[in-house]
């Protein structure tokens, strides 16, 4: 004679059920949501690139709490898009694709000023002329932008949502809610350290190394900037 299958067994043995991925009652129960997206949000802040560059370059030039700001507007932006896929925006996320041919352009023509600007920057003149407040402000406001002009980010989300069955759609916000949280801390931590071993550097760079470092910096992201718009 053959027992009758029990549901409750899955959560017994570890497992998850398909139909209820994790339980209201045992979402407290499951950190490894959390540390999850910690991890994801770790890969996806650490490989070098245009924020990389202006966080370091910032950091080495005006100090760390701008160069982590700086990588705080990527990070905000992509917990923006984290929601999106988490939360089931189809509609929002649907509008971002069909437009990422505009914003591809838009970000490429952003890296192209920013990396002149960058290039020709003159470091007596960039200190002489920083305003604190603004220049966070700024430092923030252009990394935030920068990030939101890739849409493609959504797709990496929506694929760590689908292979975790993690989806908005079936009623599981809090689970979606963890991942986002733990993509958007991963993500800061990973700012914070760079900006915080990068400090070490600042204030004991010379000017003519500070000219080189603007040189190389402005090169680099005018190059990324030129990528995307080959890659359009």
């Amino acid at each position: 004679m053959f027992l009758e299958y029990n549901p409750l067994w899955d959560t017994h043995f570890g497992y998850r059920t398909k139909t209820d991925p994790y339980p209201e009652s045992e979402i407290a129960l499951h950190p490894e949501l959390f540390l999850t997206g910690v991890m994801f949000g770790l890969s996806i802040a650490a490989p070098v690139g245009p924020i990389g560059v202006l966080c370091i370059r910032r950091t080495l030039v005006y100090g760390r709490l701008n160069g982590f700001l700086s990588g705080m507007g990527a990070a905000s932006a992509d917990a923006v898009y984290g929601s999106i896929a988490g939360f089931g925006l189809t509609l929002i996320s649907s509008s971002l694709m069909r437009g990422q041919f505009w914003l591809h352009l838009l970000g490429g023509l952003f890296l192209v000023y920013l990396g002149l600007k960058t290039f020709f920057a003159q470091p007596g003149l960039e200190a002489a002329e920083t305003n604190p407040t603004s220049d966070l402000a700024k430092a923030y406001a252009t990394t935030f932008l920068l990030t939101l002009t890739n849409p493609m980010t959504i797709l990496s989300f929506a694929a760590i949502f689908a292979g975790l069955d993690v989806t908005a759609t079936a009623g599981d916000y809090p689970s979606a809610f963890k991942l986002v949280l733990g993509v958007f801390t991963g993500s800061a931590l990973w700012w914070g350290l760079l900006s915080l071993g990068i400090g070490f550097l600042h204030n004991k760079v010379s000017p003519n190394s500070l000219q080189w470092i603007n040189r190389i910096s402005g090169t680099i992201i005018t190059s990324f900037g030129i990528l995307a718009f080959i890659t359009i």
